[in-house]
């Protein structure tokens, strides 16, 4: 079975509301991006967008299978244009230089930027 890897960031990491979908994938481990992106917060998850001035965001890893990112791609809304999955720049030590995340398509003017990790403490 192929099998992609994604990076989580919000609701999907362990201990919130979608981490369900993951059930059947492959936990890597925690992983922090390039500082290339920003996280704001969007109530009750949040969204990561590419940023001039970026900032590492802390997530996790994890290895899926194609069923599991269409199910992952319908509950981020992205048929419905709410975020697209593209390739996120990882910092060497994870192991992996690269993986897939869901990036914010809306506006974030007025949103509270959450620094390297959702939620923001």
């Amino acid at each position: 079975m192929t099998s992609s890897v994604i990076f989580v960031y919000g609701s999907l990491k362990r201990g919130y509301a979608l981490h369900h979908l993951l059930r059947s994938a492959e936990y890597l481990g925690p992983a922090d991006t390039q500082p290339l992106y920003r996280l704001f917060d969007l109530g009750s998850y949040p969204g990561l967008v590419e940023w001039p001035e970026g900032l590492e965001i802390q997530g996790e890893l994890y290895a899926v299978t194609a069923d599991v990112l269409r199910r992952l791609d319908e509950a981020e809304g992205v048929s419905e244009g709410l975020y697209a999955r593209r390739t996120v720049q990882l910092q060497p030590t994870t192991g992996q230089l690269a993986a897939e995340a869901w990036f914010w398509l809306g506006a974030v003017s007025g949103r509270r930027d959450c620094g390297h990790s959702w939620p923001a403490g």
